[in-house]
């Protein structure tokens, strides 16, 4: 691998939650980062702090547009594929579309990668790909049925990887991601993630909705580990580390009642109100999975990942964040 300064890496979806922080991760090691998004659920004021870096290039686009994929690609040494529709109750709602961006754009990049000789094609999956397998924790090569379109979606990531990898020569790696949470995450929108829009209505003294009775449990996964699997996905020189998949989690598990009880005492210490607040419980949600849990075995051992923040230690820099930024 070429030094950071000559490396161009395309990161898809740049200006969603998790491209832009891996966009300005980057852009800081001195990579040149091109991002491409549609803007349909990524955000302008994301790119806000390093959009007018010398090494930055944004290109409006969309992955559904082999033509966009084509012209994003162009010089390109490493795509970070990361443009998706998340959330299992739109692709329930709307699989159509979650299907189109999902696999049809995946397969897009994937194409326009494989003309265009990227050197390797690192891809968001996503641990909905275990479905209805029992075992915990999950293991990388166990998988079940899965719950919904959009964990078909993401399943179905893979297995196109796996044949661009065989049929093309394309070196690919998946980083199956686990509830990651962080700054930049959307707190707005009727499919927000459970930390940031519980966040929000804590910090406006809303009772925040538990779906269940609280005791369905996450590898809940901050956003720096994720930047540091992505960024082992690019700089590994192990042959062996290439073509497979990666859990990418703390390798812990918490309840969502334990979440909120983090949540009210961190935020407690900007405003001692939120102790207070009631926590309300609803119904199940279609197409959850109980519990979730990673072993990080395989990414410890091949790629060398040493995940620095638990759950607690990321919701201390998130809940931070989301004060200052969005009080």
């Amino acid at each position: 691998m070429g030094t950071s300064a000559t490396t161009t890496i395309l990161i898809t979806g740049g200006a969603g939650f998790i491209g832009s922080n891996l966009s300005e991760y980057f852009l800081g090691l001195s990579y040149k980062v091109i991002c491409l998004d549609n803007f349909s659920t990524g955000h302008r004021h994301n790119l806000k702090s390093f959009i007018d870096h010398p090494n930055f290039t944004l290109i409006e686009g969309d992955i559904r547009n082999i033509a966009d994929c084509i012209l994003a690609v162009e010089g390109v040494d490493y795509v970070l594929h990361q443009a998706a529709l998340g959330s299992v109750p739109r692709s329930i709602n709307d699989p159509i579309t979650t299907n189109d961006v999902n696999v049809s754009g995946f397969l897009n990049m994937l194409t326009a990668s494989r003309d265009a000789k990227v050197k390797r094609f690192v891809y968001a999956a996503s641990s909905s790909t275990y479905g209805d397998s029992q075992g915990l924790p999950k293991v990388e090569d166990v998988i079940g049925k899965p719950l919904s379109p959009y964990a078909i979606t993401k399943y179905v990531n893979e297995l196109y990887a796996e044949i661009f990898s065989k049929t093309y020569g394309l070196e690919t790696i998946g980083l199956r991601y686990f509830n990651v949470f962080g700054r930049k995450q959307d707190p707005n929108g009727a499919y927000a993630a459970v930390i940031p829009k519980f966040v929000m209505q804590l910090m406006n003294h809303e009772s925040p909705v538990i779906n269940g009775d609280g005791n369905y449990s996450r590898d809940f996964t901050y956003i720096d580990n994720v930047i540091q699997m992505n960024e082992l996905a690019i700089t590994t020189q192990n042959p062996e580390a290439v073509n497979t998949v990666y859990n990418t989690a703390f390798g812990d598990r918490n309840t969502l009642n334990d979440l909120v009880k983090y949540l009210k005492k961190y935020l407690s210490e900007f405003d001692s109100k939120i102790e207070n607040v009631s926590i309300v419980y609803g119904a199940n949600r279609a197409g959850d999975i109980p519990h979730s849990l990673a072993s990080i075995d395989k990414a410890k051992k091949i790629l060398g990942y040493n995940p620095k923040y638990s759950l607690e230690e990321g919701l201390k820099e998130a809940v931070s964040w989301y004060w200052n930024n969005l009080k």
